[in-house]
């Protein structure tokens, strides 16, 4: 097998990892991720999942610990403790999924609660968003404990709630909008703080150096509150016909974003996420209000601060531009980017290990979405995405590979057994 020019030399006897590999059972893991699937957990609903996870956890012998962020939700901490004071690893996966399961356009099977088990792959909601991880890291402290290995430093798990890219906003209001990392969040706000955390996102068993940030961004504009029989002579202050002379000047704003905001080789994103004006149920009315919604991908090494002034630049530009359509701008949501050294000692594990089971070294990238190494990197954290996944997304909806959680439930086993040190 050839050798990376990138990773370190494994501190690992070879009699040891065959062990640790051995232990790795294919038919265990296949079992707990068709009873996550499941057990339904949108977002705000996590609280049979979390009581899943820690029923799991404690019947494994690990130290676990509830923090109930809300009613209905928690976060689940299990520590492995190890014999002294080595590293301390935490493997971080949110229990929430993408989607409800209830949506009725997306008809795959892997877009619902009903785990399926077809050609060699897992099909279900949450299975790599991130369900799976949660299951291979849980086998991978398995196989090491069946193996006999004493760690020295601690592996902490943890089943997070609210991570998917959601947030409250006026009258969506309660649990089931409050996500973009609120688990995370409290996790760390009450003092749990590993060195270093392997977030099992669904990359493709990539390793994933960098993702952007993102801001969204609110846009109205005001009009005449008027019944239909009385609009005639009015238009030019309806709030719709108003936004369209706004969406203009932004929709050319946004291609601006896009080129200045290209980073390594990943061009810019603004998206038009959502428009809204009127009421269908009474269009003998003209809207009083109408509003755009925007999400702008920020990259890593851009500041929010900065991304909110170009933001609102463009604001000031309309104001100008439109005196009278009583613009009004908002930012509410601001979640920064995130960055790990590609020489870190971390991703040299990995990368490693990835090899030692793949016979190849895992590609690298930098992504668009959003992870909760946005909150674990502002606490110093040094925190990397590698998770299993199968392929780009499709109608059937979310699948992984049996063989892939597999082989990366021996990844993380070896790498957190290279990271924290054996005894």
């Amino acid at each position: 097998m050839a050798k990376s020019n990138r990773g370190p030399t494994s501190r690992l006897n070879l009699k040891l990892v065959e062990r640790i590999l051995a232990e790795v059972k294919e038919e265990e893991i296949v079992a707990m991720c068709c009873d996550v699937i499941n057990i339904p957990s949108p977002t705000g609903d996590e609280g049979k999942m979390a009581e899943h996870m820690r029923a799991a956890w404690e019947g494994i012998g690990l130290d676990v610990t509830w923090q109930e962020v809300e009613e209905g939700r928690a976060n689940v901490i299990a520590r492995w403790e190890g014999t002294g004071t080595g590293r301390c690893l935490m493997f971080n996966g949110h229990m929430d999924t993408s989607n409800t399961g209830q949506e009725e356009f997306l008809t795959g099977i892997g877009y619902k609660p009903n785990a399926v088990i077809k050609d060699g792959m897992i099909y279900g909601l949450g299975i790599y968003n991130m369900k799976g991880a949660l299951v291979c890291y849980t086998h991978a402290v398995t196989a090491l404990q069946r193996a006999g290995v004493r760690l020295q430093g601690d592996v902490i798990l943890a089943a997070v709630a609210g991570e998917i890219e959601k947030t409250q906003w006026k009258e969506f209001r309660g649990r089931e909008y409050r996500g973009y990392g609120v688990g995370t969040h409290y996790l760390v706000n009450h003092g749990v703080l590993p060195d270093v955390c392997i977030l099992g996102e669904p990359t493709d068993m990539q390793i994933i150096l960098e993702h952007y940030g993102s801001l969204w961004v609110r846009i109205s504009v005001t009009g005449m509150y008027v019944h239909t029989a009385f609009a005639a002579g009015r238009a030019e202050r309806n709030s719709i016909r108003r936004l369209y002379d706004v969406l203009g000047v932004v929709l050319k704003w946004m291609k601006g974003w896009e080129q200045k905001n290209t980073y390594r080789g990943h061009k810019g994103v603004a998206n038009l996420g959502c428009i809204r004006g009127g009421q269908p149920w009474r269009v003998s009315r003209t809207p009083e209000r109408a509003e755009l919604f925007l999400d702008l991908r920020v990259p890593p090494h851009m500041p929010m601060q900065a991304a909110r002034r170009a933001a609102k630049s463009l604001f000031l530009d309309l104001k100008k531009r439109y005196p009278d359509y009583g613009l009004e701008f908002e930012t509410y949501v601001s979640v920064p980017g995130a960055t790990i050294a590609p020489d870190h000692v971390m991703v040299r594990a990995i990368e490693m290990n990835h090899q030692r089971i793949m016979s190849e070294l895992p590609k690298r990238d930098v992504v668009l979405w959003c992870s909760d190494a946005s909150v674990m990197t502002r606490y110093g954290i040094d925190t990397v995405n590698y998770g299993p996944s199968s392929g780009p997304r499709d109608a059937e909806g979310e699948k992984v590979k049996i063989k892939t959680l597999v082989d990366i439930t021996k990844i993380y086993a070896l790498t957190a057994a290279e990271l924290c040190g054996v005894q």
